[in-house]
């Protein structure tokens, strides 16, 4: 499963449970519908474990953080699946916002390179 344009792509590996997002995304707030439903599918496997992995991830505007945020959010309501962020501290919004997300999901784990 992926969705590539020019400027990023999103593509989960489900042998190894793994959704990489990378590039820049600057979208406005109704064009991440496609990445919000592409991320629905994959929860809906019903993995034990999935990691989403920003690290070539270079930028993400506002738009693009309220829709992880929503994401993450949703996943500590299902507490089914283990979700682990792995970021780069490289890339000073990674932290900061790996951060703000555990408060919504308390049992994020983030594993940074």
């Amino acid at each position: 499963m992926e969705i590539t344009t020019t400027e990023y792509s999103v593509k989960y590996y489900p042998e190894v449970d793994t959704i990489y997002l990378q590039g820049i995304m600057r979208l406005n707030g109704h064009e991440y519908q496609p990445i919000t439903k592409f991320l629905e599918q994959v929860t809906a496997l019903e993995p034990v474990l999935l990691k989403l992995n920003l690290r070539q991830l270079k930028a993400l505007n506002s738009s693009g953080i309220s829709m992880l945020g929503r994401f993450v959010f949703a996943m500590n309501k299902k507490q089914t699946i283990q979700l682990i962020l792995e970021g780069s501290h490289e890339i000073v919004w990674q932290e900061k916002w790996g951060k703000n997300f555990q408060l919504l999901m308390p049992s994020l784990r983030l594993e940074w390179e």
